[in-house]
């Protein structure tokens, strides 16, 4: 970093400067409501006409418990993100990267990780605040946007970040010291987004859930992945995906494949012999029914749908005159439909 650069972020850390930011900044809103996809909006600084962008989540008014941030983070690209050292601290394990100093590591246990953080004017108070501590971040600021949402345990669907963003900001919350699965539970805000692109890209959100082994996501991605076609599997994702979860994909695959099998063993329940249907009649009905569940089973997929099933077998009953045979036949076929639609679809 040039004399010039160094020069300019000793001025931001400054106390006129961030006095001066204060007050000429306008209120940017709650991350927890909606706002444009963007995640700040450019301000010169200094009189070097160095631009710099600010957060509009996490800007210098943003407070957490009325306690204003205590950190700033500079992005690569950047972008300022106003943080607070008790929160990052408290999810980070190896204070955040090693880049926060010792000194700010003072966490207290009864402070709540999941209040949402409002923009706020400042308490009275009579001493100004010191300075904030800068601190150079080698992410783009999507990236780190998205990893401080997940520290925070606020949404950021209200960017609309891509998939791809998602993915990298997730891989890079480990480097960070944040564990995965404490930011990507069921029903919190990141689960969420991450499972909304399961419909669209159902074997990246899983191979993503698998890497970090979070079960939960991979499991709600894997009903997605029924029609998918194991053989187009690479080499690159069975190893991204790893032995486990792979394992996991295949016997749902194969599991769901042969319980569609066994159910078509048993045919229609034959009637007690009636004048009007003879033994000879009943083996007809029996005969058709393994021969349109054969033509189902050689081809039996893990996706096979109830419609497909009950267009398949119905005509069988065109060929019957018996009434009895034809009801026999109607309720085979939905106790095959019942009993197909609770076979697991989930590894």
């Amino acid at each position: 970093m040039d004399t010039m650069g160094i020069d300019i972020i000793f001025q931001l850390v400054s106390d006129e400067i961030l006095d001066t930011l204060e007050a000429d900044i306008p209120t940017a809103p709650n991350s927890s409501v909606g706002s444009p996809k963007s995640d700040g909006y450019n301000v010169n600084i200094s009189d070097n006409d160095a631009a710099f962008s600010i957060s509009t989540a996490f800007h210098p008014g943003a407070r957490w418990q009325s306690f204003p941030p205590d950190l700033t983070l500079l992005c690569s690209d950047s972008v300022l993100f106003y943080v607070h050292s008790q929160v990052v601290l408290k999810v980070s394990e190896n204070f955040f990267r090693s880049l926060i100093p010792a000194h700010l590591s003072n966490v207290s246990p009864s402070l709540s990780l999941r209040r949402s953080i409002t923009p706020s004017p400042s308490p009275p108070q009579t001493q100004k605040p010191p300075p904030n501590t800068l601190i150079p971040v080698q992410e783009p600021s999507p990236v780190l946007n998205i990893v401080l949402h997940a520290i925070y345990g606020l949404s950021c669907s209200h960017y609309a970040p891509s998939f791809e963003t998602l993915s990298n900001a997730v891989d890079k919350l480990p480097s960070y010291g944040v564990n995965p699965k404490a930011c990507i539970a069921p029903h919190t805000p990141l689960y969420n987004i991450l499972l909304s692109h399961a419909p669209l890209l159902p074997l990246d959100v899983y191979i993503l859930a698998a890497k970090h082994d979070l079960h939960d996501l991979a499991v709600s991605a894997s009903p997605h992945l029924l029609s998918f076609q194991l053989s187009t599997i690479t080499d690159d994702m069975a190893k991204a995906m790893g032995a486990k979860y792979l394992r996991k994909l295949f016997f749902l695959h194969i599991g769901r494949a042969d319980a569609l099998k066994r159910l078509l063993l048993q045919s229609p329940h034959p009637h007690a012999p009636t004048s009007d249907c003879t033994f000879a009649d009943r083996r007809n009905l029996t005969r058709a029914w393994a021969l349109a569940s054969a033509y189902i089973a050689w081809d039996a997929r893990p996706d096979t749908s109830k419609s497909f099933l009950e267009s398949a077998l119905t005509p069988l009953a065109g060929r019957l005159t018996c009434g009895l045979c034809k009801k026999n036949l109607d309720d085979r076929i939905k106790d095959l439909v019942v009993q197909w639609s609770v076979v697991k679809r989930t590894i």
